[in-house]
């Protein structure tokens, strides 16, 4: 019997494995999402936005591509439902279009009701990757079935071009961005979700999560963090042997703290106002979670081989998402 599989969905299916910036569901029928998450913010830190196009698939096979919108001074969010023919990836490179617009390693044009406009990247700060770890999961980014995959795409970018945000020119030259996304059936049941690139060093770039990640008929709280830091990455993950140590969850924010053989990271995110996402569950937009882009995150790093503090200092415009059950965090 001969299978046929087009040959434009073949070689993007197979470019995804190492590619994991680009789009994974070429052969996704059902429960299944994917979106990318875009953030930038302008040079006078007044204006700051994530745009987040996908695509999700329900249990019956029902599709619909979105793109939602976080507002992070105003604190609103929207989310524009489309058909899924209008839903257009790339099998070549890491480009997918949703009718008008489009979102790309380089830029993003959008032309939706309130917001239009082109922004530019440059200068983008990429993970180093090798065959093993092809991305911010390590060798767990081949892990079969798993409930939800995981990828940083740039942890630093600069920005050129503006927006036209409900009648206001806003232009974002000179700003700076950061790109991500994730992709499987569902977010996990609790998680934390931290990021921000605004230190008083330019070049610096932080970006933490900790998960309940079920797997099988088990489950596991794993955490993933990189440090952009004086033009090197450090990397804290359950596959680095780095160890989760503490995590503290209040009514005012998190404190984690991570160690290694060389370093302990120590990071206290503190909440502000935030927004209302749509999130995926079974592949259906179903779930919800608040996430702010105005918290702030302080982060100190000691070197033991060293014996000093190597970093001390404040991120803001802070992404930060406490979600879920989070008493499940704490029993690591």
């Amino acid at each position: 019997m001969y299978i046929f599989l087009p040959m434009s969905k073949l070689s993007g299916y197979l470019r995804a494995i190492y590619h994991h910036e680009e789009y994974h569901g070429w052969f996704k029928r059902r429960r299944f999402f994917e979106g990318w998450y875009f953030k930038i913010v302008d040079k006078t830190q007044q204006h700051a936005f994530a745009f987040i196009p996908g695509i999700a698939m329900d249990e019956q096979g029902n599709r619909q591509a979105f793109i939602q919108v976080l507002d992070g001074i105003h604190v609103t969010a929207d989310y524009y439902k489309f058909d899924r023919e209008f839903f257009h990836p790339n099998d070549r490179r890491f480009k997918v279009k949703i009718k008008e617009n489009s979102f790309s390693m380089n830029r993003i044009k959008l032309q939706l009701p309130e917001i239009r406009g082109q922004v530019h990247f440059s200068e983008h700060v990429k993970l180093p990757k090798t065959l093993l770890w092809p991305g911010i999961m390590g060798w767990y980014s081949y892990v079969p079935l798993m409930e939800c995959y995981h990828q940083v795409i740039s942890m630093d970018t600069e920005l050129t071009g503006k927006l036209v945000v409900r009648g206001q020119e806003i232009d974002f030259t000179g700003g700076r961005g950061y790109i991500e996304k994730d992709w499987g059936r569902s977010f996990p049941s609790s998680w934390i979700w931290m990021q921000s690139n605004h230190f008083a060093n330019p070049k610096t770039s932080f970006k933490l999560s900790v998960a309940k990640i079920p797997w099988l008929n088990s489950s596991f709280v794993g955490f993933i963090s990189v440090f952009l830091l004086n033009g090197k990455i450090l990397r804290f993950a359950t596959y680095t042997g780095a160890k989760l140590k503490e995590v503290a969850i209040n009514e005012n924010g998190t404190e984690v703290c991570l160690e290694d053989k060389r370093y302990i990271l120590r990071v206290n995110a503190v909440k502000a106002a935030g927004a209302e996402l749509k999130s995926p569950i079974q592949g259906l937009m179903e779930g919800k979670v608040k996430e702010s882009m105005q918290a702030v995150m302080h982060i100190t790093l000691f070197d033991k081989h060293e014996n000093r503090l190597i970093f001390n200092d404040t991120g803001n415009n802070t992404g930060l998402e406490i979600a879920g059950d989070t008493h499940e965090l704490l029993q690591f």
